[in-house]
């Protein structure tokens, strides 16, 4: 698929996961940890797209080594930024790691946050299930 397709779709994504949220009443003005995913069985390739994501700005966690349902070893990471949920922003984040994974022949897997609704929503037992920054425990 064409990298431009690829971002045409990304950006039909990227609206539909932010209505998604916003529709299920997570706060619009809240501060979201927005994690990009990468993926790639070339682990030299996904540690390159990691240090060209670094350089744009995104914090980035160490890559991971996961077995995949048919016995397929993939290595990957997430790209991380923090912001409101802006359409610009998204937008713009999607373009520049789409363009990063072609340049270095890794996936790039989309996007994806947590709720961040109103906490007196939550029932005690999905607050046990919550750290101290409202993030789900390990």
């Amino acid at each position: 698929m064409s990298i431009e397709r690829q971002l045409k779709e990304q950006l039909e994504e990227n609206r539909e996961i932010v209505k998604a949220l916003l529709d299920d009443g997570s706060d619009p003005d809240a501060e979201y940890v927005i994690e990009h995913h990468f993926s790639s069985t070339n682990f030299d390739r996904l540690e390159k797209a990691a240090v060209d994501a670094f350089k744009l700005g995104f914090e980035v966690n160490d890559a991971e080594e996961m077995e995949l349902d048919d016995g397929m070893t993939i290595f990957c990471f997430d790209a991380i930024a923090s912001h409101k949920l802006d359409l610009a922003l998204l937008d713009k984040a999607s373009e520049q790691l789409l363009q990063l994974a072609d340049k270095q022949k890794v996936e790039y897997d989309g996007w994806g946050t947590y709720f961040m609704g109103d906490e007196d929503d939550l029932d005690e037992e999905d607050e046990d299930d919550l750290d101290d920054d409202g993030f789900p425990r390990d």
